[in-house]
């Protein structure tokens, strides 16, 4: 399994290394973040032990019973995401382990996040601010989370304005549809949004460039579209084992 998962994540960032290129980019500017939903810890630290220095959880319950086996001595640093659905209720629980929140798309989640970063701070006597993203669905499916790309700048000022959070950027799921011109207008709407919210200079948007777009089967388009952070789980760790 180990050199399995070695050569795949190998794979995937050469991908991204091509599709910057191609493009024009620095591969550098393109992190990979390891989705690492329903993955045993043994499958992610294997990733770790590859190299991988980013992960992100769906769930709240995978990640609590995951993180601390992943803060043992010995485990290879990281950060580690929350990229899912996050209920007001296991806000707590995830920020225990998650360093950056990708999926907020309510001002009631922002401020429900800043209330516990505030505790958290208090407790710990730090300071240091939590650092999420917007979440925007700029496919319109039903299915998916995330506020309205008209309605993206709006909650974007009022996340930043939030004095225990860090606003970096923002975040969406590509169009699930078979027209790649379909997908790449989802990747290029939420580059669009990225560059309304800057130029608007409202305080605490400066640091607002992160674009976390692009999977698997997509990620070059993303990357064309300007992502800086592609989130991978099957290309690297194949099929996921029943939930």
């Amino acid at each position: 399994m180990e050199h399995q998962i070695a050569e795949n994540l190998a794979v995937v960032r050469r991908r991204i290394a091509d599709a910057a290129r191609v493009v024009g980019r620095d591969p550098s500017e393109v992190r990979l973040l390891l989705a690492v939903k329903t993955q045993p810890v043994a499958a992610i630290r294997a990733a770790l032990d590859a190299g991988a220095d980013l992960l992100g959880h769906n769930r709240a319950q995978e990640l609590v019973a995951t993180g601390p086996a992943l803060a043992e001595a010995g485990v290879p640093p990281h950060e580690m995401h929350f990229i899912g659905h996050l209920q007001s209720n296991k806000v707590n629980q995830v920020l225990r382990w998650a360093t950056c929140v990708q999926t907020v798309d309510t001002l009631r989640l922002a401020e429900r996040l800043d209330a516990a970063a505030a505790r958290r701070g208090a407790a710990e006597g730090d300071g240091a601010p939590l650092d999420v993203m917007v979440q925007v669905n700029t496919s319109g499916e039903a299915t998916k989370a995330g506020v309205e790309p008209d309605r993206a700048t709006e909650l974007a000022i009022a996340v930043a304005a939030l004095p225990h959070l860090r606003l970096r950027g923002f975040m969406t799921i590509g169009a699930n549809s078979p027209d790649v011109d379909v997908v790449r207008d989802s990747y290029e709407t939420l580059a669009a949004v990225r560059a309304r919210v800057l130029a608007a200079g409202a305080p605490g948007t400066g640091e607002a460039t992160e674009l976390s777009m692009g999977m698997s089967g997509d990620l070059e388009l993303a990357v064309a579209a300007g992502a800086t952070m592609v989130r991978v789980g099957t290309a690297v760790f194949g099929a996921r084992p029943p939930a």
